[in-house]
């Protein structure tokens, strides 16, 4: 009786949201953090394996949480009251602020949680600053970041909702003013000089068209746009947006899609007719960076600017519930590009490979892709997952006596949250990319958009154990400690007359790059949307000689090379980096 009340005080707490859609950014990371810690308690239900989640979404589950305060630590309970308040209006509020020059009972503007806040009815609008700073410091330099930018969300009646975010970065520092030589250097990825953040580098860093500067403290700037217009129901929502979406469950950075590219455009379809199944569908436009001869502008001196090739993904996600805390997601994709829109891969609920196959029977397929997710959370405290990227796939090539390796992703991961001890958790992860995963014979539909992966950050041929280990002592305080090794083999192109000879090539047959890095990091947010960050990184980034017999379809170096692709100068060999932050907003 008393499971069945709490069930009803959920539901109630639930059904007093409606159903709108605005995605708050996974970079909110210490309360993403919270929602996995609640979920792996057994508080919420959430699919992690489907980011970002809706600000209603994420409202509606802190409000869960709360209706069961007596499952909570007093820690936890303090930051879900935390977050609530950053969730006022879409729980039919305004939030708690302080030091406001306008205080009404429609509408606030407040310097202490910095905004602009307003509701009537079913009408709201929230406008927030972004402003960060940041200082990174080794023994070879440093570097300083600044970001500035404004965001707006608002809901027009029960099913419109808007918003956008708008943000201007700068980088420089002395360790950046080296930078551009490398971009000339012969790559396999399609590469222009983006400093802190080449599409080659193993880095997490997110991806930027940067806009390069001169001068002994060189760096760059980049601007990124965010927004989006959604159309909600009870069950669904269906919009149009240009925004970053990560698929996958992980801790370090996903498989399928990282996320991690500059933010595209795309038509959204999210659909949650019943609560053991859910479908999630986009057709995005990517960016190719391969020129289209044929199409280009003609200037007023008769010059030529050719224009890039469009580039298009359609994607879709299907989640099955069969019991609490299990979820079974697959799914499909494929890159192709066409002229135009190819109609077909708008169909949500479809498999694309059996399409394409129809579409361009007698010429050469697009790039389709298989995804599988498994996500456990039905032990106590414990959430277990295995996710999965699937190129390419061969029964025959399971078997021992084959050497071709299917083109996979593999990562297995788990996280054990408030056992035995409250508040701290261990996480554990491990990746293994295969030879020629995420690339494609025909650079225009590759599995990347502006060059930067759609998948793991590590490309192909590479591996990777994550551990860490996190502790929220107080209301805000997120702090972590992580040990990560990594490791990339040789490099290979993806040459198709040849892929059955490289395919057959040893795992990681020589180490070319290894990553050996101990974090500790401290995050505390002062108030909603104001930050603190500290973060120091012990890191060991080597390139390394390849000893064995070079083989057809493979890009050789040196060691010096192999670093000077992967990895950024400033983060070259042994070095302890420093670095320091203050941001109001995300």
């Amino acid at each position: 009786m008393k499971r069945q009340l709490i069930l009803l005080i959920m539901a109630l707490f639930a059904a007093g949201i409606s159903a709108q859609n605005i995605p708050q950014h996974q970079s909110y990371s210490s309360l993403y953090d919270l929602l996995d810690e609640l979920a792996n308690d057994g508080i919420i239900q959430i699919n992690s394996a489907i980011k970002p989640y809706s600000r209603t979404f994420i409202a509606s589950k802190l409000q869960e949480a709360s209706a069961l305060d007596s499952l909570l630590s007093k820690r936890q309970r303090a930051d879900v009251s935390f977050y609530l308040n950053d969730f006022a209006l879409e729980t039919g509020k305004l939030p708690f602020t302080r030091f406001d020059v306008v205080d009404e009972p429609s509408t606030k503007v407040s310097l202490w949680h910095p905004g602009v806040f307003y509701r009537s009815g079913d009408m709201w609008i929230r406008m927030t600053p972004i402003l960060g700073g940041e200082i990174l410091k080794n023994k070879n330099g440093s570097i300083s970041q600044r970001t500035v930018g404004a965001e707006l969300m608002t809901q027009l009646g029960k099913h419109f909702t808007l918003y956008a975010s708008l943000r201007d970065n700068s980088q420089s520092g002395e360790l950046l003013s080296k930078g551009e030589k490398y971009a000339q250097m012969k790559s396999p990825y399609t590469a222009k000089d983006t400093l802190m953040r080449l599409p080659s580098y193993l880095t997490q860093a997110p991806g930027a068209a940067y806009k390069v500067a001169n001068g002994t403290n060189a760096g760059g700037d980049f601007s990124e746009m965010r927004a989006g217009v959604y159309y909600s129901w009870d069950w669904g929502n269906i919009g149009y947006a240009k925004d970053h979406i990560q698929w996958g469950d992980n801790y370090h950075g996903s498989n399928i899609l990282s996320g991690n590219t500059p933010s595209f455009p795309f038509l959204a379809l999210n659909l949650y007719p019943f609560k053991w199944v859910e479908l999630n569908f986009f057709h995005g436009w990517l960016t190719s960076n391969v020129i289209d001869s044929t199409d280009y502008y003609v200037q007023n001196t008769g010059e030529k600017s050719y224009r890039y090739r469009s580039k298009y993904i359609a994607a879709n996600m299907l989640t099955f519930k069969p019991m609490t805390g299990l979820n079974i997601s697959f799914g499909n994709s494929i890159i192709y590009a066409e002229r135009n829109i190819q109609l077909a891969y708008l169909l949500p609920l479809a498999f694309y490979k059996s399409i394409d196959h129809t579409l361009t029977m007698g010429s050469e397929n697009q790039n389709s892709q298989m995804f599988l997710n498994i996500s456990s959370r039905n032990i106590n405290h414990l959430h277990l997952f295995l996710s999965m990227y699937i190129d390419e796939f061969s029964v025959k090539r399971l078997k021992a006596s084959n050497p071709e390796s299917n083109p996979i992703s593999w990562k297995l991961g788990g996280r054990l949250s408030n056992y035995p001890f409250k508040d701290w958790s261990l996480i554990a992860e491990w990746t293994r990319n295969n030879i020629c995963t995420y690339k494609h014979f025909i650079p225009a539909i590759d599995y990347t958009s502006g060059g930067y992966t759609l998948g793991s950050y590590l490309w192909d041929n590479s591996q990777e154990m994550y551990l860490a280990l996190t502790c929220r002592p107080a209301r805000g305080l997120f702090l972590q400690g992580s040990f990560l090794t990594a490791s990339h083999g040789n490099e290979y192109d993806y040459i198709h007359k040849d892929i059955l000879k490289i395919i057959s090539q040893p795992f990681m047959k020589d180490k070319v790059w290894t990553n050996k890095t101990i974090s500790f990091s401290a995050n505390y947010e002062v108030i909603n949307n104001l930050f603190l960050l500290f973060n120091v990184d012990s890191s060991n980034i080597e390139g390394h000689n390849a000893t064995g017999a070079k083989t057809y379809g493979e890009y050789r170096s040196n060691a010096a090379g192999y670093l000077s692709m992967y990895t950024p100068e400033y983060l070259q060999g042994k070095n302890l980096t420093f670095t320091l932050g203050l941001r109001v907003g995300l």
